[in-house]
């Protein structure tokens, strides 16, 4: 899967609301945009705190689902962290049709104060960590066209559900979310890359070392196929350090080809948390952060 937090939403014309590239999958599936064009208005007409509405998917979309879920679930269990497996149990995802983000917000609310909130189209990685520091994860709503199930050209509903619903019932990691999302809040434009590139190589791209093995924990990998059975091989894993991440570009448009392991779930979530509270992450790092 490839995609990118930083894509800018399209703006369509008089007819389309959400215009896809000519390569584009669906791009000459009239059908399958109609259902896009109709899923981007009911997170255009959302209003925080109501209820969000049901996205219209087809039996072929919820098809596509089921056909991720029977190559996932195996790799799942021999790639992913042991943490990550049982929180899919506290917040399980049926794995016959799409979840609706309605039927998920009140366990997910309960456990942590986070909700998950429709977005329209792609927003900036600003925009997307400021949401987060108000507890709300925004996410899309639609699903990748049924002709390549296991390709997405733009963050679909299958990473936002399968990639991050799950972790953002455990309290700590939807406090990490949060604490990113405020420093996201008051950072400068250089301030704003050093914490987009630790979210991409921590939530997005995480990896902890558990069992003598690298095992996934961020939602890129969880909801790949592809990048999760390969990333052992494909990538190089590299020794856990935040300041490195922080000047590390990422190119989101291929599997990545540089991954970092933290020595264990807890380091992962305390490092990261202090490198945000200590300001680790501003231009001049002897100024305290959060």
């Amino acid at each position: 899967m490839e995609f990118s937090p930083t894509f800018t939403a399209h703006a369509g014309g008089a007819r389309d609301l959400v215009v896809l590239d000519p390569d584009h999958p669906g791009f000459r599936d009239r059908a399958y945009r109609e259902r896009r064009n109709e899923i981007a208005r009911i997170a255009l007409a959302h209003r925080t705190g109501h209820a969000v509405a049901e996205a219209p998917y087809s039996d072929e979309e919820h098809a596509v689902w089921q056909t991720i879920w029977r190559s996932l679930a195996p790799v799942h269990a021999d790639r992913v962290c042991r943490e990550i497996l049982e929180l899919q149990d506290v917040l399980p995802l049926g794995h016959e049709r799409i979840p609706q983000l309605e039927s998920l917000n009140p366990r997910l609310h309960a456990a942590s104060g986070f909700r998950m909130e429709p977005v329209g189209g792609l927003v900036t990685a600003r925009t997307f960590m400021r949401y987060l520091g108000n507890q709300t994860f925004l996410s899309t709503q639609y699903i990748r066209h049924h002709s390549k199930p296991f390709y997405t050209p733009e963050p679909d509903v299958v990473h936002e559900l399968v990639g991050h619903a799950a972790t953002l019932v455990h309290p700590a990691i939807a406090e990490l979310n949060r604490l990113l999302g405020q420093a996201a809040h008051v950072a400068s434009e250089t301030e704003m890359t050093r914490i987009d590139r630790v979210y991409w190589y921590t939530m997005e791209f995480g990896l902890v070392a558990q069992d003598g093995r690298p095992k996934a924990f961020g939602a890129g990998l969880l909801s790949s196929v592809g990048e999760l059975s390969e990333f052992a091989t494909h990538a190089t894993l590299e020794d856990w350090d935040l300041d490195e991440m922080a000047r590390s570009p990422f190119d989101p448009t291929r599997y990545q080809d540089r991954l970092f392991v933290a020595p264990t779930f807890t380091r992962l979530l305390v490092d990261v948390s202090m490198w945000v509270r200590t300001g680790a992450w501003r231009d001049d790092e002897g100024r305290w952060g959060l």
